[in-house]
């Protein structure tokens, strides 16, 4: 079977998207999910995302990592797939979005996608930990999928591939893991970040609910008042905008740009 795919990327944060609402595209083949997203031998993407019916939004989004896992809720890739619905005419302009992590919603102006992300959960500040061999001062946040927050006033020197790691599969975020933040707020309060991502095991140029989550502790931390201007590894600029409450945010945005990069077709095994 030959299926019509579409590369995007927001913020070199780079997906195979698929109108998949006649719930035809094979599912079952977990393997070969990886081998289309590998570098070398397949397509090449940070993840695959689908659009499917869903019977309380306009459509379901169903992503994929490129070890073949299904995640939660990824940000780059919900506003990618949020342009790429509206423009095969399967979602308004303003649109809900049902995903694994809660209802989302929102809003294409043409290349730039507001998100309205899930609501941040499960807080932790300052915590230690000890891993690689010292001891680390993290924060946690979930924003759709777990993050950790390291902050540092090294970022570029920052061993991003081995504490990233190290620190992605620490007890204390068992047993699902987390997501790595290294984050660093220049003079200017803009937040520069490197993301160690699971999954992808590896690091990324850009993760949307990772930047979401850097910006959200920031905040907390009064380093920053929202919105937030937050810098990834793609040298892109992302928008962050929350509200702080008593025991953590609401009302969380993350906006930034979507490109189109080329069309395909996938042919199953």
């Amino acid at each position: 079977m030959d299926i019509k795919f579409w590369k995007m990327h927001g913020a070199a944060n780079d997906f195979i998207l698929v109108d998949d609402r006649a719930l035809t595209f094979p599912l079952g083949d977990r393997a070969w999910l990886a081998r289309i997203m590998a570098r070398r031998t397949g397509v090449g993407a940070e993840g695959l995302l689908l659009v499917q019916p869903s019977a309380r939004a306009d459509y379901r989004m169903r992503f994929f990592n490129p070890d073949g896992g299904e995640a939660e809720m990824c940000g780059n890739g919900a506003r990618c797939l949020a342009r790429f619905a509206h423009d095969r005419g399967a979602a308004p302009a303003d649109q809900r979005i049902e995903t694994a992590a809660g209802e989302v919603r929102a809003a294409v102006r043409g290349a730039a996608v507001c998100l309205q992300m899930p609501p941040p959960r499960d807080w932790r500040l300052r915590r230690t930990l000890t891993a690689a061999g010292r001891t680390w001062t993290y924060h946690f946040v979930n924003t759709g999928v777990p993050h950790a927050v390291v902050e540092t006033d090294d970022l570029a020197g920052t061993d991003v591939a081995g504490t990233g790691a190290a620190l992605r599969r620490h007890a204390d975020f068992a047993p699902q893991g987390a997501n790595v933040n290294f984050i660093h707020v220049a003079p200017d309060r803009t937040v520069h970040v490197r993301t160690y991502e699971r999954g992808v095991e590896g690091e990324t140029l850009a993760c949307g609910t990772g930047l979401t989550a850097s910006g959200l502790i920031a905040g907390r931390l009064g380093r920053v008042t929202p919105p937030v201007r937050l810098r990834p590894a793609s040298g892109d600029v992302l928008t962050v905008d929350f509200t702080l409450t008593a025991d953590g945010a609401r009302d969380v945005t993350l906006t930034g740009p979507t490109e189109y990069v080329f069309a395909g077709t996938l042919t199953t095994p």
